[in-house]
């Protein structure tokens, strides 16, 4: 009696690659981060929200300037600044979050790597450098940079709110083509890329009236105040980070 043949077996299947770790861009994610930058086109559709009245917001800043002081310069490379209007003049613009951390994880923490391991940063990046609060007087419209409402901008939250130094230049169109579109917004407000449990906001100085933000409480040096030392130090730690004495 004949015996019966062995089905052909089948080739093995490639195992399906192992997800990024957290914090890390898939393929697809860095992917998109390389595209070209979208351009504004000339009719955006902007969705808003409001800094309401009494609401308070945290900055980290250089000691040079006040709490409540825009910042004129055009100088920098920021995502939303520097910035112009349509006749090329600066639009002054003052940077806030809604928490210390938000705060400092884009400003002094800004360039923390992604990754496990010793993450030194030198001390001397909190050289007078302050944590302030600032409290709103009136109510301000911002146009509302959320995941949901960049669709009906035409722009992914990887090109304009996850992308890298390098397309800083574009991200800022986006910011120039809002304001010169929208004259009755003032700011941006965003979920903080590197902080997702805040909100980041740039605020147009040609905007908003003198005295609308006001300060509350007094400035706190990062490296001079005790208390708000010990609350970096802390943020450092849950984020892996060691202070150090020069890199």
């Amino acid at each position: 009696m004949a015996k019966a043949k062995k089905p052909a077996s089948s080739p093995p299947t490639a195992a399906a690659p192992p997800p990024p770790p957290p914090g890390v861009a898939s393929p697809a994610q860095a992917s998109a981060r390389k595209r070209a930058m979208p351009k504004p086109h000339a009719d955006l559709d902007v969705t808003t929200c409001k800094l309401h009245k009494a609401d308070v917001m945290h900055r980290v800043h250089q000691e040079k300037f006040a709490a409540d002081q825009f910042n004129p310069m055009a100088v920098g490379n920021a995502r939303f600044s520097p910035i112009s209007d349509v006749d090329g003049k600066v639009i002054p613009t003052i940077y806030a979050a809604t928490t210390f951390d938000g705060a400092a994880m884009e400003t002094v923490f800004h360039d923390v790597p992604f990754e496990p391991g010793f993450k030194p940063v030198d001390k001397a990046k909190l050289k007078h450098q302050s944590h302030s609060t600032i409290q709103v007087t009136s109510d301000l419209l911002l146009a509302d940079l959320g995941t949901v409402w960049l669709r009906k901008l035409g722009v992914a939250k990887t090109e304009l709110i996850e992308s890298d130094k390098e397309q800083y230049p574009d991200t800022r169109k986006w910011a120039e083509a809002i304001h010169a579109q929208r004259k009755d917004i003032q700011g941006l407000s965003w979920m903080s890329r590197q902080d997702d449990r805040s909100r980041a906001v740039v605020l147009f100085g040609d905007r908003i009236e003198a005295g609308v933000l006001q300060q509350t409480g007094a400035s706190r040096s990062l490296l001079g105040d005790p208390v708000a030392h010990e609350e970096i130090l802390a943020l450092a730690r849950s984020i892996g980070v060691t202070i150090v004495d020069g890199t």
